[in-house]
């Protein structure tokens, strides 16, 4: 271990746990329901709907009105407020459930001279914490090994790292911990440089950031632009119910007093002087505006996006997809410019060393084959300059995965004769994307066994980095030879490179550290090892899927050249002459317009940049793109946050999870197809929910409207309307929210992120569906021919009539859900797929059934007979021959294929 520290026994963790706590936080208090109920009530809606409530219970009082309608609209209120109430705070808590379970933080401590990882609820006070640059410090504590910079910015909003160093532990005193002070660290703050182990003082609410945490938890409760839209869209057609409620007062009034009355002045002057005959046609011209608002507003629209997600969350946890922010998932189908990071995304990340090749150009298979002393000087190089160790479970844990594929490249006797062989750590130099090396100045007790070699700087990194600075070789007796001729040894590594393969140069050299940006001189080099990492059986056929569904794929990789190009072409994303691949050195020659002009065309930046990701999300956004970004360290954090969709990888630092607005928990590039899948799939469900609720309000609104001007003063009543939104409401947003994430929403473009939530399809699903069923309804309303149909005994019964009309209202809108759900000819599209959709609406069918029999004068229904139920469910029908016509017109006019939303 680099650090001789034993840490906590079992015994004192759980003495400490017993008198200090534990780690874990107070749970963020979302809002109760009761304040969301309170807050529901002033939607404006309600508003209205409460003053409907109390006009109509004065006006049943003086028994100008039925007292059930009242109780109707008191009913309808409460129970609306309370299912949008109860939908709501269940999806937030939902939401938020499986984001802490998806979250969990896992820490390196060190306990009973072991390093072990913990959650980080189970760190203790008096516990050792291992932290590396990535890391987000788990408690409150001193820094008592090691040298890091922090960035506090989460708790005192300055961005620039501090520099922490380490106190001995004698001078520790936990009373006294302050921002300024050199040694003290603080939970939720970031390691950004450096590596080192803190003393715990403060665990859980203790801390600075427990006590801060109802401020810093709140979360982003910024509405998306999706949300946005649909607030956008429904406060425009409410205002159209306004503007037409007051027309159809005006309308009503009108035709009473005017067309009725024959234009005779004599009659139209004793119907307004009348309050006999005014008043009571002032209040059904009243309520009829208020079945037009409540007809109008289309209150599920804005709330719909969080029925959808949360039930599309856990089916997103399964496929290794965490949403943190909405912006993100739902940005996600927009995307046309991917930027991915290739190790542990592309490949599978486990990288496994193949052989080292000495100075000498000689070959060795594995670490046993090396000859002593050469052996034990790549053991102890690789060992005294990482930041990885084996975990009591024998596992390699720490570090990057290149360190990791090191380590495990010695046999775990030599790990252990070199760790207690006693060397210190004096200076590190961290590896870096863009100094391509790390190096530890380290103080031996003695030579290393079999050489005269002692207190040396080992280096490590990218072969042409670490070659250049070598002007000698360290051959297999463990001797000094001066190095000259490096080309044949660069011949040998450049064939492996265009292979697929990782090389990493090991030197050493008796010159201390002098700066963190140069290798020093007079460096001696060891070998080159071979780490091989593989790429995922499924990258190739993701990459493909990514490209059809019209994303520019675009790999972002640290390796050299011929390696990045390899695997490149391996995976399909290098197949046409004209492709582009960079070096970040080439990268940086080049202008703006330059990149701009070859940006289509660019597939692989190689030897890449922290500042390469950023500079490239800034120019694709700049071309008009939607920008995917992945990412998982911590310099990847801007650029995850500049990007549209910042995608950070499970096993990424928590800084590039905190930026990201998705987290691909398995790191697989097939997971972020499915990312995207389900991007759209939401985006689809959300436009056909659209389609769904507005065909209804068309319907009902221009019924309503259209009616008393066709002698029908009440079409519909203002309980069958708040029925009817009751049911079509919440229900159908489950029903649409169901919908399964297609393979072949893959294949269509995506959709433009400026483009109206409205689309020409969508208007006339809308409008031809909605004006069908109003035209229906007032033919059926006014002919002679179908109320034959429900003639009981011989004699025409106006009450089986309007209960049949109703039931064939709501029957068409159901029956016209199916069509809603594809824009296929085929109703039973994947439809075996979102069974909820089936349940529900076979749901409201049988509820509305139900309800005509027992809704008597509240629902203005009656029961209806056996025949009578088949000539309405015949009627119905007609619905779904008409939307097909509908569907067939609008492909044969519609230029190029046509997608369903």
């Amino acid at each position: 271990m680099k650090y001789n520290i034993s840490g906590l026994s079992e015994q004192e963790v759980a003495e400490s746990r017993a008198k200090y706590g534990s780690n874990e936080l107070s749970p963020y208090k979302l809002e109760s329901f009761w304040t969301k109920l309170r807050q529901n009530f002033k939607d404006p809606i309600i508003i209205i709907l409460v003053i409907a409530l109390v006009v109509i219970f004065v006006l049943s009082l003086f028994e100008l009105t039925e007292w059930y309608e009242a109780v109707a609209i008191g009913a309808a209120v409460l129970l609306a407020t309370f299912v949008s109430t109860f939908s709501e705070f269940k999806n937030e808590n939902s939401f938020q459930k499986l984001q802490e379970e998806a979250s969990r933080i896992n820490n390196l401590v060190i306990r009973d001279s072991q390093v072990t990882q913990i959650p980080i609820t189970e760190i203790v006070n008096g516990d050792y914490v291992f932290l590396q640059a990535g890391d987000k410090i788990p408690a409150d504590g001193h820094l008592v090994e090691g040298d890091v910079k922090v960035n506090q910015a989460s708790l005192t909003g300055e961005s620039d790292s501090v520099n922490k160093d380490p106190i001995r532990e004698n001078d520790i005193d936990p009373e006294k911990m302050d921002f300024s002070n050199k040694s003290d660290l603080f939970r939720g703050s970031v390691i950004d440089e450096g590596e080192g182990v803190m003393r715990v003082a403060m665990v859980g609410d203790r801390t600075v950031y427990g006590r801060l945490a109802s401020e810093l938890s709140g979360g982003d409760n910024r509405p998306s632009p999706l949300q946005v839209k649909l607030k956008g869209l429904a406060a425009l057609i409410s205002r159209f119910g306004y503007i037409a409620a007051i027309l159809i007062f005006v309308a009503f009034i009108f035709n009473k007093a005017f067309v009725l009355n024959g234009w005779d002045w004599d009659l139209i002057r004793a119907y307004f002087s009348d309050l006999n005959i005014l008043l009571p046609d002032v209040l059904n011209a009243i309520v009829l505006s208020i079945i037009i608002v409540v007809a109008a507003v289309p209150e599920g629209l804005p709330m719909m996006i969080a029925i959808v997600l949360s039930l599309n969350m856990r089916k997103l946890l399964t496929e290794k997809v965490l949403v943190r922010k909405l912006l993100g998932i739902e940005t996600a189908g927009s995307l046309n410019i991917l930027f991915s990071d290739k190790t542990g995304t592309i490949t599978k990340g486990q990288l496994e060393p193949m052989m080292f090749i000495s100075s000498s150009k000689t070959t060795y298979n594995n670490y046993d084959e090396i000859p002593e002393p050469l052996k034990s000087l790549v053991g102890f190089s690789i060992i005294e300059n990482t930041a990885s160790y084996i975990s009591p479970k024998g596992e390699v844990v720490g570090g990057n995965s290149s360190e990791r594929a090191l380590l495990s490249f010695i046999n775990k006797e030599d790990i252990k004769r070199i760790t207690d062989f006693g060397a210190k750590p004096e200076k590190l130099i961290l590896f870096d994307s863009s100094r391509k090396f790390s190096a530890t100045q380290v103080i031996t007790p003695q030579p290393i066994p079999g050489t005269d070699l002692g207190n040396l700087s080992l280096i490590k990194g990218a072969p042409e980095i670490v070659l250049e600075k070598c002007n000698y070789y360290l051959d297999e007796e463990g001797q000094v030879q001066e190095y000259h001729n490096h080309a044949d040894l660069t011949a040998q590594i450049d064939d492996l490179a265009d292979k697929g393969i990782r090389l990493i140069a090991l030197a050493v050299s008796r010159q201390p550290l002098a700066d963190e940006t140069s290798i020093p001189g007079q460096a001696a080099l060891l070998g080159v090892i071979a780490i091989r990492d593989e790429i995922r059986e499924e990258s190739k056929w993701s990459i493909d899927e990514v490209k059809r569904a019209g994303i520019q794929v675009v790999m972002i990789t640290g390796d050299r050249k011929e390696t990045a190009q390899a695997i490149a072409t391996e995976t399909g994303l290098l197949e046409d002459e004209n492709d582009v691949v960079l070096v970040s050195s080439e990268l940086n020659e080049k202008t703006e317009e330059e990149l701009l002009q070859i940006l289509p065309n660019l597939r692989v930046i190689a030897r890449a940049l922290p500042t390469d990701k950023s500079r490239l999300v800034r120019l694709s956004k700049a071309a008009g793109k939607v920008v995917g970004m992945t990412g998982d360290g911590v310099n990847d954090s801007a650029a995850l946050k500049q990007s549209d969709v910042g995608i950070a990888m499970g096993s990424g630092s928590e800084v590039s999870k905190e930026a990201g607005d998705i987290v691909i928990l398995d790191d697989n590039f097939y997971s972020i197809t499915n990312a995207v899948r389900y991007g759209r799939a939401i985006f689809k469900s959300i436009r056909k929910f659209i389609i769904f609720q507005l065909t209804i309000n068309v319907a009902a609104v221009s019924t309503a409207f259209l009616g008393p001007l066709f002698g029908i003063d009440f079409p519909l009543t203002i309980i069958q309307l708040l029925w009817i939104n009751m049911i079509m409401d919440t229900l159908a947003a489950i029903a649409f929210g169901g919908e399964p994430a297609l393979f072949r929403y893959m294949e269509e473009p995506p959709v433009n992120r400026e483009e109206n939530i409205l689309t020409k399809y969508m208007l006339s699903a809308i409008l031809t569906t909605g004006f069908f069923i109003t035209a229906f309804s007032l033919f059926f309303l006014t002919s002679d021919v179908l109320r034959e149909l429900f003639v009981r005994d011989g004699v025409a019964n106006e009450a089986v009539y309007l209960t049949a009309f109703f039931n064939i209202f709501i029957f068409m809108i159901i029956f016209n859900g199916f069509s809603v759900r594809t824009h296929k000819i085929n109703l039973l599209d994947h439809l075996e797929k979102n069974w909820r959709f089936v349940i529900v609406m076979v749901g409201i069918l049988i509820l509305q059934i139900i309800f005509t029999y027992i809704g008597g004068n509240i629902l203005r229904t009656t029961g209806l007979t056996m025949q009578e139920w088949w000539y309405v469910f015949a009627i119905s029908l007609i619905i779904i021959p008409i939307d097909m016509i509908r569907k067939l017109i609008f492909k044969a006019v519609s230029k190029g294929p046509v997608r369903s939303v």
